[in-house]
Formats: structure tokens, C-alpha cells, sequence
């Protein structure tokens, strides 16, 4: 993954995780795919909760896409589904 690409994830990331580390969670990036797919490691209570899927979803994913338009899905990869 480029360096400025992983700055503006980051940068991205940043404008969520006061909201994701008030409920004792956070997101780490694991890899960008070849056809731009995101895959996220949800941290803390963010890997068991069961609105994990909705945040995921409403609010990681909307404020990367809304960042770097270029990225076309966003995964969890240790999504436990309740």
C-alpha cells in the first residue's frame, strides 16, 4: 500500500475513533486489496459487539469512502456475528 494512501486512511479513521474508543473499541488496518477492498481488524469491544456490523458499515465505512472515493468495499476481518 502506498504511504499517502495509508495517511489518508488514517486520516479517515481519525474523524471515527473518538466514537469508537468512547465504547472501548478501535479499527487497525490490515491490508488493501488489489481491487481496493479495505480490510479492517476491529479492536476491543468493536470485535464482539453486536452493532459491529452496523458501525462497520454506517460509520467506518462511509468516512473512508467519503475520503478516498477509489475504495470500494470495507471488511472486517475478525467479525464475530452474535
Amino acid at each position: 500500500m502506498q504511504p499517502e494512501l495509508r495517511e489518508q486512511i488514517e486520516f479517515a479513521l481519525d474523524t471515527i475513533r473518538p466514537y469508537l474508543e468512547a465504547d472501548g473499541g478501535n479499527v487497525r488496518i490490515v491490508e488493501l486489496t488489489d481491487d481496493m477492498v479495505l480490510k479492517l481488524e476491529l479492536l476491543g469491544s468493536c470485535g464482539s459487539c453486536p452493532m459491529s456490523t452496523m458501525t462497520l458499515k454506517a460509520g467506518v465505512e462511509e468516512a473512508i469512502k467519503r475520503a478516498i472515493p477509489e475504495i470500494t468495499r470495507v471488511e472486517a476481518v475478525n467479525l464475530t456475528v452474535a
